[in-house]
């Protein structure tokens, strides 16, 4: 009984440093910031959890970006935008989904997701080049 409520607790934790962050992070970012609470949580506990969650549909992910597969706790459609100099991602909250795309292709089949992801140079990395 006690190993699994200290199972849920860790996925519980997982869920919810997830969702409580707006850097839309890796597994390794989640692992980092829970292994000073949670001692003996392990990487493969984190990546277990996570594809149990998209499972589930809780959480999305948004692929990978420079190699690492970003996830983000905001399972409602909006718009992401990633930077291609310094990886980040951001979520573009002014920039509405277009309903009508997906009519367009539900021709083809039936919708059950669509991701619009920009990318491009961010603000913060732009102006980085302009001052140096």
């Amino acid at each position: 009984m006690e190993a699994t409520a200290k199972h849920f607790r860790k996925r519980d934790a997982i869920l919810t440093c997830l969702r409580s962050t707006k850097v839309h992070p890796s597994a390794d970012w989640i692992y980092e910031k829970l292994k000073a609470e949670y001692s003996d949580i392990s990487l493969a506990t984190v990546y277990r959890n996570l594809a149990r969650f998209k499972e589930r549909g809780e959480i999305v992910s948004l692929g990978t970006v420079n190699g690492i597969e970003r996830f983000d706790g905001n399972t409602k459609p909006h718009v992401h935008f990633i930077c291609t100099d310094c990886s980040g991602v951001l979520d573009l909250h002014g920039v509405a989904v277009p309903e009508e795309l997906s009519k367009t292709v539900s021709g083809a089949g039936q919708v059950s997701s669509c991701q619009l992801t920009f990318t491009g140079k961010c603000n913060q990395c732009i102006n980085k080049e302009e001052t140096a």
